[in-house]
């Protein structure tokens, strides 16, 4: 496989050098700060958090600080490896912005460097995610991935010919606001018809709970779940009742699927991945999101029936991915 977080002055023998080192990766959100010791092939030795004291910059650093040292009390590591929520510049030195976090030019990774000790990779969630199931997941033997995260959004990245996609600023990958729908429904990024507002898990819900809140016979399943409160209905709500067998469910679900396959469809005609990855809560629903997709996505690639078609699976790491693959990313790029 191709290594692309270094240039071509690492040789395949450093490469082995490095390949023993333990590191450090940490995931900061908007509500916590997860951190995971991970050795080289991917497993978690040892986990540590904290809650995200969201409004103040500083006190974020402190607190991702304590998780490194909560860490590596009785373990030397090499670097330390660290996925945000937010813009980051290209040169992953600053936080440009992100939405829920108070990170606004903040430059995050020579402060927690300092607080440390140790040399800090930084890299946008997303993209730390997609490394980690480039390098430890079902994608670890392509080298051209497409990783679609459904969650309150559709997040993700792309690896092409073994590189990180970043853009020319630092900020390309943002899939789930590839445009769906002209003039569609308006998108916190501010654009309309966004990916976004179709295929991810506010979408599902969204159009669950309107269907409670018609009252009718087809939604008896998820009103007896939500008691009657279509507020009160959530995803995994929906999930459960289609495994049961609910057909409103399902039709949900593979309503979602349609729109994940076809945006995956127009991602193709750029990117050409070998391999797609579904990741996210959605997952749990199995063959009753992925048969839909798969199916959307063929019936949309361009040059239908004359060409090769990615695969597409669900990610392995779930939850993990984040930390995993900015631990990888700190042995890989802080070692340089």
């Amino acid at each position: 496989m191709t290594d692309p977080t270094r240039g071509d002055d690492v040789t395949g023998a450093a490469r082995e050098a490095r390949a023993g080192d333990v590191t450090v990766g940490l995931d900061i959100g908007g509500t916590k700060i997860l951190g995971a010791l991970v050795g080289p092939e991917g497993r978690i030795i040892r986990r540590a958090r904290r809650d995200t004291p969201a409004q103040d910059a500083s006190e974020i650093t402190s607190a991702a600080a304590e998780v490194v040292r909560d860490l590596t009390a009785d373990q030397d590591v090499p670097a330390v490896g660290v996925a945000v929520a937010g813009f980051l510049d290209r040169a992953r030195e600053r936080v440009m912005f992100a939405p829920n976090v108070a990170w606004r030019d903040e430059p995050l990774k020579a402060r927690l460097a300092e607080l440390v000790g140790l040399p800090v990779v930084m890299e946008n969630d997303a993209n730390a995610a997609t490394w980690g199931e480039f390098v430890h997941g079902p994608a670890r033997d392509v080298d051209d991935l497409v990783f679609l995260t459904i969650g309150t959004g559709v997040g993700g990245g792309v690896v092409t010919a073994g590189r990180l996609l970043r853009g020319a600023f630092g900020v390309g990958a943002e899939l789930g606001h590839i445009r769906m729908v002209p003039d569609g429904r308006l998108c916190g990024c501010g654009v309309r018809g966004c990916l976004e507002q179709y295929g991810s898990g506010t979408a599902l819900l969204r159009e669950a709970r309107r269907l409670v809140a018609v009252a009718g016979p087809e939604a008896a399943a998820l009103r007896a779940r939500c008691g009657d409160e279509p507020d009160e209905l959530s995803g995994p709500d929906i999930t459960a009742a289609a495994l049961e067998g609910d057909s409103a469910s399902i039709d949900l679900i593979a309503d979602l699927g349609r729109w994940i396959g076809a945006g995956a469809a127009s991602l193709t005609a750029v990117l050409d991945p070998e391999l797609i990855l579904i990741g996210g809560g959605v997952s749990q629903a199995g063959d009753l999101l992925l048969l839909p997709a798969r199916e959307a996505f063929e019936e949309g690639i361009t040059g239908r029936g004359f060409r090769p078609y990615a695969r597409m699976e669900f990610a392995e790491l779930l939850d993990d991915a984040g930390v995993v693959g900015a631990a990888a990313l700190a042995r890989e790029e802080g070692l340089r």
